[in-house]
């Protein structure tokens, strides 16, 4: 197996790991914790723990992450090389109040998070992943990964006998909830837990009632899901504060095509880029040697949020890289002089960011949609967006930067190998270009 199908590989197993943002800010953590990157905590301080040529990653709310190299020639203002991508992907989210029943059959209600075509949603072997809270027995809250991986829920269209309509349409409050069961079976289930009778839990032992802010967990959802969750964190279903799920389908990205030259898989906006992101700045310091050399700091900051606007605590838009940007950028490490007052905008000014998402290649069944100059094609490298009323914040010099970065890595623009060639040339190729 070549270098870039043995890539390929390694990124769907990284896309199957990761059917929510959770779950990819996870692998990543696993991947950066193997190459030797050390865990950080952002409430802490942490300036005197980096040294020269160390490796590092923190995290917020457990769905964004970013990570960094310092290089040993490092000294307070020089310039920061930065890739940005996100760990979310458009999907259904179990709503706070999810427990439905209609004719017969048990349902979830979910809502829509982000821009997706949701009707193709219909029809497929969907589960839920994301993260639960639990309650341990001595009073705190720990945070447990939830995955299933089975189908449990459908999204069924209507039989084509009662709707001719060649057009496909329908109402996503009324006919996108999942089916989960039958009530039947559900009122024969051996084993099952029962129901509160009210949102006021007796404590054993002391004769009085708990006041409960909310309905416990059983009573907003169906008890059955919420004893699947409770055993996948391992905890008893009553331990079950509180869940974020979303639903994912679980048929499995995989290689497709003739000659195995197509990935088909879910979630690739932008799993894709988080993956690539991740392993270029791991390839690109996996020598002894990498940093010794380096004058800046090699960053990825992986946000969650994207697709609904970026505009929250953990979001693109948030303070996270501002802020580990201006800590980083002040960082004096044993034999640098103290920083300059202003070495947070000396190293705004040198630094690059490539912000790294999907582009659609061309829809052969579609071609007609796209200009005819500018039809992106498969398997052809790396696709450099350009918007004349600055919707992309690309430029000539970020463009002939990037082709650098790809012309010294002497191979055409391929996502794997120009992320981890943009690391290492940046320090070099920031002097040579002189614009302001």
């Amino acid at each position: 197996m070549d270098v870039s199908a043995k890539a390929g590989h390694d990124m769907l197993s990284f896309i199957n790991a990761s059917p929510t943002p959770f779950h990819a800010v996870h692998a990543v953590k696993q991947r950066l914790e193997k190459a030797g990157f050390e865990h950080l905590e952002e409430k802490n301080p942490w300036a005197k723990q980096c040294v020269p040529g160390g490796k590092y990653f923190l995290t917020r709310n457990a769905t964004t992450i970013l990570a960094f190299a310092i290089g040993k020639k490092w000294k307070p203002g020089n310039p920061i090389a930065m890739i940005g991508a996100h760990t979310d992907s458009c999907t259904l989210r179990i709503k706070p109040v999810s427990k439905k029943q209609s004719d017969g059959f048990i349902q979830v209600g979910v809502e829509t998070y982000g821009g997706g075509l949701w009707h193709t949603w219909f029809d497929r072997d969907l589960s839920i992943a994301g993260r639960a809270m639990i309650k341990h027995a001595d009073g705190r809250f720990v945070q447990k990964l939830i995955k299933i991986d089975r189908p449990i829920l459908r999204i069924p269209t209507l039989a084509i006998h009662l709707d001719r309509q060649e057009k496909f349409e329908f109402n996503k409050e009324t006919q996108l909830f999942p089916i989960a069961g039958l009530v039947a079976a559900e009122l024969n289930r051996q084993g099952k837990t029962e129901e509160p009778a009210d949102t006021e839990r007796v404590n054993e032992g002391e004769g009085h009632a708990e006041y409960a802010p909310l309905k416990a967990t059983s009573e907003r959802h169906h008890p059955h899901l919420v004893e699947l969750i409770a055993k996948e964190a391992k905890a008893k279903p009553s331990e079950v504060m509180d869940f974020e799920l979303v639903l994912y389908d679980t048929q499995k990205a995989c290689v497709g095509g003739l000659n195995e030259e197509l990935v088909f898989s879910a979630r690739l906006d932008n799993l894709g880029m988080t993956y690539c992101s991740t392993m270029g700045l791991i390839k690109s310091v996996s020598s002894s040697s990498a940093l010794e050399n380096e004058e800046s700091i090699r960053l990825i900051s992986l946000f969650d949020h994207e697709e609904i606007g970026s505009n929250t605590a953990q979001g693109a838009d948030s303070n996270f890289l501002p802020t580990m940007v201006r800590r980083l950028s002040a960082l004096s490490l044993e034999g640098n002089p103290e920083p300059d007052a202003d070495a947070y905008e000396q190293t705004l000014s040198k630094s690059f960011l490539v912000s790294a998402d999907m582009a659609h290649s061309v829809n052969p069944n579609y071609a007609s949609k796209y200009e005819p100059d500018h039809k992106p094609e498969m398997n052809k490298g790396t696709v450099i967006k350009i918007n004349a009323n600055a919707r992309y914040a690309t430029n000539s010099p970020g463009i002939v930067l990037i082709e650098e970065a790809a012309r010294r890595a002497k191979v055409p623009l391929q996502l794997f190998v120009l992320f981890e060639s943009f690391f290492a040339h940046y320090s070099e190729l920031e002097k040579k270009f002189l614009i302001d």
